[in-house]
């Protein structure tokens, strides 16, 4: 594939995700050095512009930066065009279930593992719109991209939320994060393998143990495989985003209830997380956070 052809391609897949998101666009017209569309809603029209040339192929907005229509479009397109358009060279399995963690190191908020099966025919259809690893993408590209995998999927997908006060129950149980791991991992590929029967697994590594499941008898014609930055693997990464578009729902639920609570687990974090405290009594406190963290001790001692 040339870089016309890319570029085509590009605009193409552009063209399709922002009219699914709900905004006008018109058609895509090809100039002598990119193909074009325009895009908006009644009142402001932004230019799409895919260029293509010796150096590769290169994506240009042009219309005011300072509106709220060309902020979404940017964020909802404006990644590095080569993941959206190369299939990873990868020895990828026809059909394999993935799993992936968020949360693991945010002091407020719930832990979320997510699960998604997928073969051939949704691989391609994934690699189409845009998925790749949930890190990479901006808040507001993981939850259109997260509506748009259920579509694709369908019923084939898990999401293991584990809210605070559960989430600290549980880690009262295990006295370990990666044990806590195991078992939300387990439990998602346990739920999804019961509808697909899918003979092969593929897990972000998050530890040198075993899953639980993998060691249970009733899986032993079940190909487990765990590996680091598993997120290449377009399952694992539909299912990364899926568990940090469910995390990002239940901080916006929080905010509806005057909680603008930040992410992570920097200095950031307990700077908010000491004038909340003073506010709300331990009870709330084991709603909103992870009580192993150190920052609560570094929260207390100040």
């Amino acid at each position: 594939m040339n870089t016309e052809e890319k570029a085509k391609q590009r605009i193409e897949i552009i063209h399709n995700r922002l009219k699914k998101i709900g905004f006008f666009t018109s058609i895509i017209s090809k100039k002598d050095y990119n193909y074009e569309f325009t895009v908006g809603n009644a009142r402001i029209k932004i230019k799409v512009q895919v260029y293509f040339g010796k150096k590769g192929i290169k994506t240009i907005l042009q219309g005011d930066e300072k509106s709220e229509v060309f902020t979404t479009i940017k964020n909802a397109i404006l990644d590095e065009p080569e993941l959206l358009l190369k299939t990873p060279e990868l020895n990828e399995p026809g059909e394999y279930i993935g799993t992936d963690e968020c949360g693991k190191g945010d002091f407020f908020g719930p832990l979320v593992v997510g699960a998604a099966y997928v073969d051939n025919e949704t691989k391609k259809k994934l690699i189409s719109i845009g998925v790749k690893d949930s890190k990479e993408l901006s808040d507001n590209q993981i939850g259109v991209l997260a509506k748009e995998i259920r579509k694709i999927v369908g019923d084939n997908f898990e999401v293991i939320k584990i809210t605070p006060t559960k989430y600290n129950q549980l880690y009262d149980q295990f006295k370990n994060l990666n044990k806590l791991l195991n078992w939300a991992h387990s439990k998602a590929i346990e739920k999804l393998y019961e509808r697909t029967n899918c003979k092969f697994v593929i897990t972000d590594k998050f530890s040198k143990e075993k899953l639980n499941i993998d060691t249970s008898s009733n899986y032993t014609d079940v190909q487990f495989v765990q590996l680091e930055k598993a997120e290449k693997f377009v399952g694992v990464a539909a299912a990364s985003i899926l568990a940090r578009n469910s995390f990002n729902d239940w901080f916006v639920s929080q905010s509806k209830h005057g909680l603008n609570l930040p992410k992570g687990a920097s200095e950031k974090v307990e700077h908010y997380a000491r004038i909340l405290f003073k506010k709300i009594d331990e009870e709330k406190i084991s709603e909103i956070a992870k009580l192993h963290f150190k920052t609560l001790k570094k929260v207390n001692n100040n």
